[in-house]
């Protein structure tokens, strides 16, 4: 049965990894896999339950002597399979409340404030401009949502198409470093903040200068292509008397409620302790109300339709919403079926990955993730060393130790290679309409220069601090 359930995991991540070439959702994959594999893993569920929790399963059943299916009852309570749902759940609805967030600020039109910055004909300044623009949001928001949004900004400004190529490739380069960068800026690192495996402060002073590496080399060296000056469409403010009647300060201020509250959640966990998705569901809730108050007479004039204006917000970021909390809480939950049966462990020793040294083992998990997509490969390669979080203050796998933070940004650089390694990459792909082969040709090769330039600063700056 340990077999079986990991070949159905395997073919899962294959499946994962060719999704441009099957067309086969990997949300729907990954859902699919973790369903079936629980089920398998429930049927031969006493084999597995005696040798990973023998001592627990033995008190189980001391304390439930009557109960019938004790091994069921004992995987679907709190000893097994219910952390891992909870694991699972903690990510899934903080990015279901991110992105609610932007949809409230989208509708809004609380980023058309981005648009005048774009007013220029020089090549240069327009790059520059779209990649920090992005860099910043993403540090904030996820990259799907970062990216769709940013894309959609420059497609009504730029109308020559390999312009919109290149542009759009800048978007996607500058949001994934970007995301990077904060425990809030994407899954992965929301994984081990969730985890304990970082904190919010040392993760981000330590990927500071290698992701500004990674970030500036390849926008050096695509500006190369660019010609002196570009044909724009200059656009103002855009009137939204459809969507919404807010005037500038109103949305200026929903802004900084929207944005400030997700820089206060890292704070917000410290004190309380409780999961960050907590804060960032209490954020939603004051904009919410904010939306409410200041849309008041659109509301009473729309009914319940005007609660959550929907006008402005591109089709494919509500699907890509829907699409990314299934994939996050699908592939989590897979992994944590890998862990129960024992697989991981095996695949630990088998690889020899305890006695490889840490640099090497994330240098692998980067060349993993050109080929494999991100989140797959994170949660895969933080899984080989998640009992030992909080083990030993100091060592490299411990609670704020060098491995996490390595994996995390070496994922990072690999994904940037290959447009394909990612949701918001598929996702730039299909709206900008650009081939898996002219990215990495145009892109991707100075990316992972940068990339390389970048883990090498990391490994330089570790060495001497």
């Amino acid at each position: 049965m340990e077999i079986l359930i990991a070949f159905i995991l395997i073919l899962a991540y294959i499946l994962i990894a060719t999704e441009y070439m099957t067309n086969v959702n990997k949300a729907a994959v990954a859902i699919f896999a973790a369903a079936t594999g629980w089920v398998l893993y429930v049927c031969y569920g006493t084999d597995f339950v005696s040798s990973q929790h023998g001592a627990e399963f033995a008190v189980f059943k001391a304390n439930n002597p009557n109960l019938d299916d004790q091994v069921k009852y004992f995987i679907s309570s709190k000893n097994v399979f219910l952390p891992y749902v909870g694991r699972a759940a903690e990510i899934s609805l903080f990015l279901l409340a991110t992105m609610n967030i932007v949809s409230i600020l989208n509708a809004n039109g609380c980023f058309d404030f981005i648009r005048p910055l774009l007013r220029t004909r020089s090549s240069q300044r327009m790059l520059w401009t779209l990649a920090v623009v992005t860099f910043f949001i993403s540090a904030n928001l996820d990259n799907l949502t970062t990216v769709v949004m940013m894309l959609a900004i420059m497609n009504s400004i730029v109308p020559n198409r390999r312009l919109r190529m290149i542009y759009g490739s800048v978007i996607l380069l500058s949001a994934n470093v970007g995301g990077v960068l904060t425990v809030i800026g994407n899954p992965e690192g929301l994984v081990l903040w969730n985890t304990g495996a970082v904190t919010a402060t040392d993760y981000s002073l330590t990927l500071a200068v290698p992701c500004l590496v990674a970030w500036i080399v390849p926008l050096i060296l695509i500006g190369k292509m660019l010609p002196e000056r570009i044909e724009t469409e200059f656009v103002v403010m855009p009137y939204r008397g459809d969507d919404t009647r807010l005037n500038v300060w109103q949305r200026l201020l929903m802004l900084i409620v929207g944005i400030g509250g997700l820089w206060f959640i890292p704070t917000f966990h410290n004190i309380t302790k409780l999961s960050p998705f907590l804060g960032a569901l209490c954020v939603l809730a004051v904009l919410w109300i904010v939306n409410e108050v200041f849309n008041r007479k659109l509301i009473a004039s729309q009914g319940l339709q005007g609660m959550m204006p929907e006008k402005g917000l591109p089709q494919v970021l509500q699907y890509g919403t829907v699409q990314m909390v299934f994939y996050v809480l699908g592939l989590m939950l897979a992994v944590g079926l890998a862990q129960e049966t024992g697989t991981v462990d095996k695949l630990t020793r088998l690889l020899n990955i305890d006695s490889q040294n840490m640099w090497l083992v994330a240098f692998v998990s980067g060349m993993v993730s050109v080929v494999l997509d991100n989140f797959a490969t994170a949660v895969t390669f933080f899984s080989f060393h998640s009992d030992d979080i909080m083990g030993m203050l100091g060592n490299d796998y411990s609670a704020g130790g060098m491995y996490w933070k390595a994996v995390a940004f070496a994922i990072m650089a690999g994904g940037n290679i290959m447009a394909t390694a990612s949701i918001s990459g598929l996702a730039m792909m299909k709206i900008e309409k650009i081939h898996a082969g002219w990215f990495f040709r145009n892109i991707g090769i100075k990316a992972m220069i940068g990339g390389v330039a970048g883990f090498f600063v990391m490994y330089i700056l570790n060495s001497f601090i």
